[in-house]
């Protein structure tokens, strides 16, 4: 009997931990898409579900604009209709992939202004 209790328990407990783990990233995905909606206008949001990227102007340059992809990835600084560099932003977490896209839109803003 002792066996077996202990087999479930070895069983069960990193299935316990899986379903927890999925339920709270479910719950997060949700949340981040929430606020990814908030953040940007329709256009933008649907844009973004229809091509995988959102294209984000430079307030200080015309002529250039960030290419940032719906999941994690690496951004493209288009410039004169150009791919000029990639850049890359990287979290020390899981970050939801909504939120990599709110990120990188919030600070193109930011760095717009100062």
């Amino acid at each position: 009997m002792k066996e077996v209790t202990l087999v479930y328990v070895l069983f069960a407990l990193p299935l316990g931990v899986s379903l927890g783990l999925w339920w709270f990233n479910a719950r997060a995905e949700r949340r981040a898409r929430q606020l990814l909606q908030a953040v940007l206008t329709q256009e933008q949001y649907r844009h973004l579900l229809q091509r995988g990227y959102l294209d984000i102007r430079s307030p200080s340059h015309q002529e250039r604009f960030y290419r940032v992809p719906k999941a994690p990835g690496r951004v493209h600084l288009i410039e004169n209709e150009q791919l000029q560099t990639d850049l890359c932003l990287q979290t020390l977490d899981w970050v939801p992939n909504a939120d990599f896209v709110v990120i990188h839109k919030l600070m193109m803003a930011s760095s717009a202004e100062h």
